[in-house]
């Protein structure tokens, strides 16, 4: 797979049917049942993991040991009071395996009626034998990825949500694990920079087919410029944007791929429990042939471990990404390959197949964007052409 974008969710419901629950309590392993009838003020946490599409990896292993939530947003690690589902055994997860919504259940665990407000998923470590956790560069070996963090005290959430008593709760942790993939320079390792949301979890979502001729297709549901799902499709071209929010509706689905330009619906409505169907086997989406150009530099200071986005205006859309990229987290430098044609745009409608049209006044035009973390985002046009363009950023500390 050569595809920008890989998400990986974790599905947590908390149910409170269950049986009495205890901090640190667990039923590790695969389980989609419920547990037994309990007293009222109690539920249970379920975990399981799905996926979206690749930036230039064909695997992305990772080993996960456990996932941790608390009450209080600032309780550390040795602090009373944590709730845990134990995946027992750790269970390694290659997350370009799931696709499309597909999960991977890891386990449940009872959990106390109340207010929650931090969640952690544990990694286990690196040692011996097979790697925990690993990336294969398309092409390539497989390769450590180094995640002190995970392993140790887990990647930390702070996002409220209540259980309450005879009520469902559930809730998905939205994994970007490309975003989450940083280069060390030549050295051929890799870190992990995790990028997770929090999202509730719904059966609504976006539906259709590519033309399956097409390689390395990404398909996104954006909001504003902002990708909020991401996937791959299928071999015959199907792809489902899962776990959309009704109440964000409508979305722009974006359509992107290396030699190819391009391609928008704009305001593409979902409703609660429903999918929402954009194209058909009969009449799959294509994506026109496109020159591309690159876009390249480095964002300083390096221990900022920034990031890079190639936003566009698509005809009545102020913007959409259509490309993103982490610096190198040892050089600080970026490269980015973007389509010269014109992107194309449809509006959504329920009547299809859509017709796309080309925006020739946003032709090759961009605008980068280089943020991080406790630094001011930077912003700057950039037109692409036949000659390399190079764009350096220095960010500074946010006030």
């Amino acid at each position: 797979m050569s595809n920008r974008y890989r998400a990986v969710r974790i599905w947590l419901a908390a149910v409170a049917a269950a049986a009495v629950a205890a901090c640190g309590g667990s039923d590790g392993g695969a389980s989609g049942g419920m547990s037994p009838a309990a007293p009222a003020g109690n539920g249970t946490l379920r975990v399981a993991l799905t996926d979206a599409p690749a930036c230039g990896y064909d695997h992305v292993y990772v080993t996960v040991d456990r996932v941790r939530v608390h009450a209080s947003s600032t309780a550390s690690d040795n602090d009373g009071g944590w709730s845990e589902v134990i995946v027992n055994p750790a269970q390694r997860i290659d997350l370009l395996e799931l696709t499309n919504g597909v999960l991977v259940e890891l386990g449940q665990t009872q959990l106390p009626a109340g207010q929650y407000t931090q969640v952690r998923l544990v990694l286990k470590p690196n040692g011996a034998g097979t790697l925990a956790n690993a990336v294969v560069p398309t092409g390539g070996t497989e390769t450590a990825l180094d995640t002190p963090s995970a392993t140790q005290s887990g990647l930390k959430l702070i996002h409220g949500f209540t259980v309450q008593p005879n009520e469902l709760v559930d809730l998905v942790l939205d994994f970007d694990a490309c975003r989450s993939i940083v280069r060390r320079g030549n050295s051929g390792m890799f870190n992990l920079k995790p990028v997770i949301a929090v999202i509730p979890r719904t059966t609504t979502g976006i539906v259709g087919t590519v033309d399956p001729t097409i390689s390395g297709v990404t398909v996104s549901a954006q909001k504003a410029g902002t990708v909020v799902r991401s996937t791959a499709p299928y071999a015959n071209g199907d792809f489902v944007l899962s776990g959309l929010d009704p109440a964000q509706s409508p979305y722009d689905v974006v359509f992107t791929a290396a030699g190819r330009a391009t391609a928008v619906i704009a305001a593409v409505p979902v409703n609660s429990g429903a999918t929402t169907l954009v194209s058909t086997t009969a009449a799959p989406i294509t994506l026109a042939s496109a020159a591309s150009g690159t876009v390249n530099g480095t964002v300083l200071p390096v221990a900022a471990s920034a990031s890079v986005r190639a936003l566009q205006a698509v005809g009545t859309v102020p913007k959409v990404e259509v490309a993103h990229v982490n610096a190198d987290a040892t050089t600080g430098a970026y490269s980015l390959s973007l389509p010269i044609d014109a992107a194309r745009l449809a509006t959504y409608s329920a009547t299809l197949p859509l017709t796309f049209a080309p925006q020739p006044a946003t032709d090759a035009d961009y605008t980068l964007e280089a943020f991080a973390t406790g630094y001011v985002t930077q912003t700057t046009p950039v037109t692409v052409g036949a000659v390399p363009v190079v764009k350096n950023f220095t960010l500074v500390l946010a006030p």
